[in-house]
């Protein structure tokens, strides 16, 4: 393989690879160009020989075309004691020289095993979604063909958020999507195995056209995989009785109608441990209780102290004792050399000043599309710059009082915010903003709130969305939703007359 740019060696290139045999013995055979062209899915349980499967498609295709590989177990490192494959570990760099080497890959044309055994899943999450988006930002004169093989998944293209912070999950599902759906104009072929269906992306999923199907057992995993394949649903059994080594394949780089495919054998070994039973130790007892508790106190002074666990986080405050918070938090800072009885000079600066960043923030027309925890660290960072007590507050809080910012609740006379305030103190903290908003301009006498300013408190440009929150507020009692035949609506906030203070009202 020659280095980047350079002339390609000269001679025909075998297109076509053998990848295993059908149940009669005849060879099944991969097309390498039509690969590049349409992607491949590979699915199977943990078992089910999947890794073999990745492992027999690269050697068989080494030499002919690039690879990278992103591998978060270190299992494919051993291809480059036979296929000169080059180990990246990814624990050894920065981010910076990670998205450099990735750059390197391109232009030289080297085949690359990115090592990510080293760090934690998030950090794994990250350096391969550098990694992915420097490969997709190469320059067009280094967009060769290239195989980006990506095991496991699911982690890097979840179908849901998970435990991970939701701006990783957001770049790295962003750099699969990338790899998936738009790569193949700049050379790059994603292969994406993964041990469970309902756990990968769809957008991801769906932009392979080839499928190798292994042995799974959980019904919607089957189901989804009999659908991609084509089958009918009394047929997804079959999935569940394939052996181990033994796929379902269909695609055009494969074959245009389902076939039973057992995978082949392959030369470089996996780093995984023996499944074969093994003699036990025939040691009597008492040898084996001293061999356990030979030297132990010494042996155990040698090891690395243990963490000291996590502390449980205090419970948070209930709905009642957060409301009450919110209806005594005021934007408006109070006037120079002013504060609340009994409160300190110190303490009402600290509420000016964090009434001040909640108001910036609540300004920006883009503060509600971004995630919660993106927003609560915007909030901490400038709390920061601006040397402002952060007062304390967890999450749950900010997210609360951030709402009654967003929907400007101060335009109200107090009687009416504290109202409103007590009537969504059990609404849940995704949805407080927009039932605010309602619940303002009911009160300010309107028919209905306006429907782009919902949009903007509840982060949102889709009109079926919308929808779907009224209908969940109406369903919850929150809201009562009356729709006319000019195409008109109305919406009425129970416990809340338009127009009216709460005092007017009662009266």
């Amino acid at each position: 393989m020659g280095r980047a740019g350079g002339p390609a060696t000269s001679g025909p290139v075998n297109a076509q690879i053998v990848i295993g045999q059908d149940s009669t013995g005849q060879d099944i055979p991969i097309d390498l160009e039509e690969l590049l062209a349409t992607r491949l899915l590979v699915q199977g349980n943990s078992g089910s020989g999947k890794s073999h499967l990745l492992r027999r498609l690269l050697e068989e295709s080494a030499g002919t075309v690039q690879q990278v590989i992103v591998d978060p177990e270190g299992d494919f490192v051993s291809l480059t004691e036979h296929f000169g494959h080059v180990v990246v570990d990814g624990s050894a760099y920065s981010s910076a020289e990670v998205a450099t080497l990735a750059a390197r890959t391109r232009e030289h044309r080297a085949s690359v095993v990115l090592a990510l055994d080293g760090l934690d899943v998030e950090q794994q999450i990250r350096c391969a979604a550098t990694f992915l988006n420097a490969l997709f930002d190469a320059p067009r004169e280094h967009w060769f063909p290239a195989l980006v093989v990506v095991d496991e998944a699911q982690m890097f293209a979840p179908a849901a958020a998970g435990e991970i912070n939701e701006d990783t999950r957001r770049m790295s599902l962003s750099a699969m999507t990338n790899l998936m759906c738009r790569g193949r104009k700049r050379g790059l072929a994603g292969i994406v195995a993964t041990q469970r269906l309902a756990k990968l992306a769809k957008n991801v999923a769906a932009e392979a056209s080839n499928f190798l199907m292994g042995r799974t057992f959980l019904d919607i995993d089957m189901l989804r995989a009999a659908d991609l394949l084509g089958m009918e649903r009394r047929q997804a059994e079959l999935i569940r009785d394939l052996q181990r080594g033994c796929f379902l394949g269909l695609g055009p780089a494969i074959c245009r109608r389902p076939v039973s495919v057992k995978i082949g054998p392959v030369r470089s070994g996996a780093k995984v441990a023996s499944a074969t039973l093994v003699p036990l130790p025939s040691a009597p007892p008492e040898e084996m209780q001293a061999l356990l508790h030979a030297e132990l106190a010494s042996a155990a002074a040698e090891r690395p102290p243990l963490p000291e666990p996590a502390a449980m986080p205090p419970p948070g405050p209930d709905a009642g004792e957060l409301a009450a918070r919110l209806a005594d938090f005021d934007l408006e800072p109070p006037p120079a050399g002013s504060g609340e009885p009994g409160a300190a000079p110190d303490e009402a600066a600290a509420q000016a000043g964090a009434a001040d960043v909640l108001r910036e923030m609540a300004a920006d027309p883009n503060c509600m599309f971004q995630p919660a925890s993106t927003q609560y660290q915007t909030f901490l960072s400038r709390c920061r710059a601006l040397r402002v007590p952060s007062r304390g507050l967890d999450m749950a809080a900010f997210r609360r009082m951030l709402a009654v910012a967003v929907a400007r609740l101060d335009t109200l006379d107090p009687d009416s915010k504290a109202h409103i305030l007590q009537l969504g103190a059990l609404v849940d903290d995704d949805l407080l903003a927009p039932f605010l908003a309602i619940a303002r301009a009911a009160a300010e006498g309107y028919e209905s709130a306006d429907e782009d300013e919902i949009a903007r408190v509840y982060g949102t440009n889709s009109p079926g969305r919308i929808r779907r929150l009224l209908d969940h507020l109406e369903k919850k009692g929150l809201i009562t939703v009356r729709e006319d035949f000019g195409g008109g609506r109305t919406i009425l906030v129970p416990g809340l007359a338009p127009g009216l203070s709460p005092a007017t009202a009662a009266g």
